[in-house]
C-alpha cells in the first residue's frame, strides 16, 4: 500500500506531535511525579521512539530521493519538492517542532541505548536547523548532482532504484512525471538567485550545461527516460507491457521533453551569462557563515576553516616526506610530488591482461584478511562480503565502490571493482582500496549497522565524517597487518591519503581564503602531480563546499582517540575493544564518538 504525504499532512503531523509532546503543565507534572519511575521511563521511551519515527518518515517524504539512496524503497514513487520555498519553510517549521518535542523528553529517564539515539537526534536537528538562514534552494543543480541527471541514471535499473517489477516500473514513471514541476521550480529558484546574487560559478555551469543539453531528445523513443521500456522483463504480461509502453511514451512526449527544453534554454541563454566569475562560497551573500555551517555539518566538529587548512598543510608535508624516502626504494629519484605519476607510467605496476586477474587479486586479499582481522576486531558482521565486477552498463562512469547488504539478509555486502581496461588497472593501490571499500572499512561499519536494532533515522542516516573517516582509518590498519611490506603498496596507500589531505587545503582555500579555481588546480597539480583530474576534482569542491573535508577529519579523529586511549591505558589497552567501542553504536557525530571513547577510557581505569 502506498501513502502519499501531502504538505498539509506534514503540517498536521507537526501540530499533533507538538500537542502530544508539549511540556507538562503544573497539574500534569504533579501527576507525573507521583508515577513510579519505571512508568515514567516507559513513557519517555515511547515518546522518543514516536518522535524518532516521525522525524525519519517526514524527512524521507521531503527528500524521497535520499530515502531511495539509503535503501528505503517506500517512497520510490515520490520525487519531492523541498526546493519550493513554501515546502522548505514547512520543513524547517517541522524540524523546530521536533527539536521542541525532543527537549521536553526527560533524557535522564532513558536507557543508555536510547540516550545515544536522543543525542544523535538532537545533533541532527541542530545541524539541519543551522542551514535555515541560508538559501540552499537557490542553487538546485550543478555538474555533480541534479535531479534530472539522477533520474536519468536510474533509468538503467542498475542504481538505487531497481526496475524489475511492474510496480517498480510504475514508481519510476511516477517520478519522471513529477520532474517537469521540479524543473519549473528550479528555474524559478535560479531566477530568484540571479536577483539576489546567489548563483553558481560560471565554470561549473559550463561543465554542467552539456549534461542538460544531452538529456534532450528529438523523439520520445530516444529519451533516456523512455529507455526502461526497451528492457521490459519478459515475464510481464502483454497487457502490462502495452500499458507501460504507452504510459511512458505519453509522459515523456507531453511533459518531459518540453520541460527539458525549457531547462536547457534557460541555463544557456539566461543563467550562464549571470553566473559569477568567483570560485568559493565566500563571494556569496553571507558566504563565510554559510561555509562555516557546511564545514560543521560535514565534519561534525566545531573546527574553523583556518584550522582545517593548517591541518591539511601539515598532513601534505608529512606524507610527501615519506614519498622522499620511498621513491629511491622503487628506483625513482625525482621530486616527491612526482612519485605517484611516475609509478602510474611504469608497466610493472600494471600487470593485468584480464578482468578475472584483477578480481583474483582482490579475492586472495579477502582470504588473507579473513585470517588477520579477527585479531583486531571483536565485532564482525554476519553478512558475507561478495566481490564482483561492475556491470558493463555503468563502468564508464562508476568508481570502485561498496554497497551494503540488505537488512533482511537477502543480499550480501558487495565490493564492486570497476575494470574498464585491465591493462590500465594499477596494482599499487589495490590493498588500500579494498581495506577502505571492503573490509574492515565500509563493510565492517555499514553491514554492522544493518544488523543492529536501531531506529530508522540511524539505520538509514549517518554522516560523512564517521562513515568515510572510519573507512580511511581502516586503510591505515594495513600497515600493522603487514600488508604494506612492498614499498609500492605503501606508496599506493600514501597516494590515496595525500589526496584526502590535499582536499583539506584546497576546499578551505577556495571557500574561506579566496583561492581561484585556477589557483586551486595549480596547487593540486603541484602536490599530486596529475593534471586532468585536478580540474574535475577542483570543480567537485566548488560544487559541494566542505563535502570532501569529512574523510580526513574523521580519520584523524579516530587516530587521535586511539592514541589517547593507548597512552591512558597502557598495558590495559585493547585494540579489538577500541574498535568495538568505535563501531558498536553505528554512525555517530565525531563529538559523540569522542565523548564515548573518553567514557570508555575512564571506565577501564
Amino acid at each position: 500500500m502506498t501513502h502519499r504525504f501531502s504538505a498539509g499532512t506534514i503540517g498536521a503531523l507537526a501540530a499533533a506531535l507538538l500537542l502530544a509532546f508539549a511540556p507538562l503543565g503544573a497539574a500534569q507534572a504533579a501527576g507525573a511525579a507521583a508515577n513510579p519511575p519505571a512508568r515514567g521511563a516507559v513513557h519517555a521511551q515511547r515518546q522518543l521512539h514516536t518522535l524518532a519515527d516521525a522525524y525519519y518518515d517526514a524527512q524521507a517524504r521531503f527528500e524521497p530521493i535520499g530515502a531511495t539512496e539509503n535503501g528505503d524503497k517506500r517512497y520510490d514513487h515520490l520525487l519531492g519538492m523541498s526546493i519550493a520555498p513554501e515546502q522548505r519553510a514547512r520543513q524547517f517549521a517541522l524540524l523546530r517542532g521536533y527539536a521542541t518535542t525532543l527537549a521536553a523528553i526527560p533524557r535522564g529517564q532513558l536507557s543508555h541505548a536510547e540516550r545515544v539515539s536522543y543525542d544523535i537526534l538532537a545533533y541532527e536537528l541542530g545541524s539541519a536547523l543551522s542551514f535555515a538562514p541560508f538559501p540552499e534552494h537557490l542553487l538546485p543543480l550543478n555538474q555533480m548532482d541534479s535531479l534530472p541527471v539522477t533520474l536519468a541514471n536510474y533509468a538503467g535499473g542498475e542504481g538505487a532504484q531497481p526496475l524489475r517489477s511492474v510496480a517498480e516500473y510504475e514508481a519510476y514513471l511516477s517520478r519522471v512525471g513529477q520532474m517537469p514541476a521540479w524543473i519549473d521550480q528550479a528555474i524559478a529558484n535560479m531566477r530568484e538567485g540571479m536577483r539576489r546574487g546567489v548563483v553558481l560559478p560560471k565554470a561549473l555551469m559550463l561543465s554542467a550545461l552539456p549534461q542538460f543539453q544531452k538529456l534532450r531528445s528529438a523523439t520520445p523513443e530516444t529519451s533516456v527516460y523512455y529507455s526502461p521500456v526497451t528492457r521490459l522483463p519478459a515475464d510481464f504480461s502483454a497487457a502490462d507491457q502495452a500499458r507501460l509502453s504507452a504510459a511512458y511514451r505519453l509522459v515523456v512526449e507531453a511533459k518531459v521533453m518540453p520541460a527539458l527544453q525549457r531547462l536547457a534554454s534557460f541555463l544557456e541563454t539566461d543563467y550562464l551569462p549571470a553566473c559569477r566569475d568567483s570560485s568559493g562560497m565566500g563571494a556569496l551573500p553571507d558566504g563565510a557563515a554559510w561555509y562555516q555551517a557546511r564545514v560543521a555539518g560535514q565534519t561534525t566538529t566545531s573546527l574553523r576553516p583556518e584550522q582545517i587548512h593548517a591541518i591539511g598543510l601539515r598532513e601534505v608535508a608529512r606524507i610527501q616526506a615519506q614519498f622522499a624516502v620511498l621513491g629511491p626504494q622503487l628506483g625513482y629519484d625525482g621530486p616527491a610530488n612526482g612519485l605517484p605519476i611516475w609509478m602510474a607510467a611504469q608497466d610493472k605496476f600494471h600487470p593485468f591482461t584480464t578482468e578475472q586477474q584483477v578480481l583474483d587479486v582482490y579475492r586472495k586479499l579477502n582470504v588473507t584478511l579473513d585470517g588477520k582481522l579477527p585479531a583486531l576486531f571483536t565485532l564482525l558482521p554476519k553478512a558475507p562480503l561478495d566481490l564482483r565486477l561492475e556491470p558493463e552498463l555503468s563502468r564508464a562512469t562508476a568508481a570502485d565502490h561498496y554497497t551494503a547488504p540488505a537488512a533482511d539478509g537477502s543480499r550480501p555486502g558487495v565490493f564492486w571493482s570497476v575494470v574498464t581496461d585491465p591493462k590500465l588497472y594499477g596494482n599499487s593501490g589495490m590493498t588500500t582500496l579494498f581495506l577502505h571499500e571492503g573490509k574492515p572499512g565500509h563493510h565492517f561499519h555499514l553491514a554492522l549497522v544493518q544488523e543492529m536494532r536501531l531506529p530508522d533515522f540511524r539505520k538509514f542516516g549517518g554522516n560523512n565524517a564517521f562513515t568515510e573517516g572510519w573507512a580511511l582509518y581502516a586503510e591505515t590498519l594495513g600497515k600493522e597487518m603487514g600488508l604494506f611490506e612492498n614499498p609500492a603498496d605503501y606508496v599506493g596507500h600514501l597516494t590515496d591519503e595525500l589526496l584526502r589531505a590535499t582536499r583539506l587545503v584546497v576546499d578551505t582555500g577556495m571557500h574561506a581564503k579566496g583561492w581561484t579555481r585556477e589557483q586551486t588546480i595549480a596547487y593540486m597539480h603541484d602536490t599530486l602531480g596529475y593534471e586532468a583530474a585536478a580540474k574535475s576534482e577542483t570543480e567537485r569542491y566548488m560544487a559541494w563546499p566542505a563535502q570532501a573535508l569529512g574523510y580526513k577529519i574523521g580519520a584523524l579523529k579516530i587516530v587521535e582517540l586511539r592514541a589517547r586511549a593507548t597512552a591512558a591505558l597502557g598495558a590495559k589497552f585493547s585494540l579489538p575493544k577500541f574498535h568495538e567501542v568505535v563501531l558498536s553504536d553505528g554512525t555517530l557525530p565525531l563529538s559523540l564518538l569522542e565523548a564515548k571513547v573518553d567514557r570508555w577510557i575512564a571506565a577501564q581505569k
